[in-house]
């Protein structure tokens, strides 16, 4: 009796898990603290560089800046700036509506995650990206990020508006 009672209550768990695991809505992932923080830091930079100008988060820069980082986290082959049609973050940024020149940063990491401290260390420590950081003409920038089991990719994308 008592074995059936723990077998029928078991049973009522195990039904329940399922349904309510049958209804849960997808996860995914929520990326906007991460990317707010890499443009705070980028921030840091410029001020480092002395610069005076205010960056501003530009929705045509990140949606440039989504494009290339899903584009990247789905071609695999792919490691910088190119996209897998060809086109440049000039391109990119040209097509997502923002008239002015642009530069990017691109960092794709063998892990689910990065951290800002990590980002910002390969980034700083490239020459080329700490020249884009340090820009001040960049006073425009969007900053997207990709994220799977294996692999994390993201993108700024900076712009100096015409």
């Amino acid at each position: 009796m008592v074995q059936s009672l723990a077998v029928r209550v078991s049973s009522a768990v195990v039904g329940l898990t399922a349904a309510a695991l049958a209804v849960a809505p997808s996860a995914q992932a929520d990326n906007r603290r991460f990317n707010s923080s890499v443009v705070d830091n980028i921030y840091a930079v410029q001020r480092q560089a002395d610069c005076d100008n205010e960056l501003k988060v530009e929705p045509k820069l990140l949606l440039a800046a989504e494009w290339h980082a899903k584009d990247l986290m789905n071609n695999r082959s792919l490691g910088g700036d190119i996209g897998s049609d060809g086109s440049t973050p000039q391109q990119r940024a040209a097509n997502a509506g923002f008239a002015g020149t642009v530069a990017e940063t691109v960092a794709i990491h063998p892990a689910l995650a990065i951290s800002g401290v990590e980002l910002l260390n390969l980034w700083y420590h490239n020459p080329a990206y700490k020249a884009i950081m340090a820009d001040c003409a960049h006073t425009r920038i969007g900053v997207w990020s990709e994220n799977s089991w294996d692999r994390t990719v993201v993108v700024a994308v900076y712009g100096s508006p015409a």
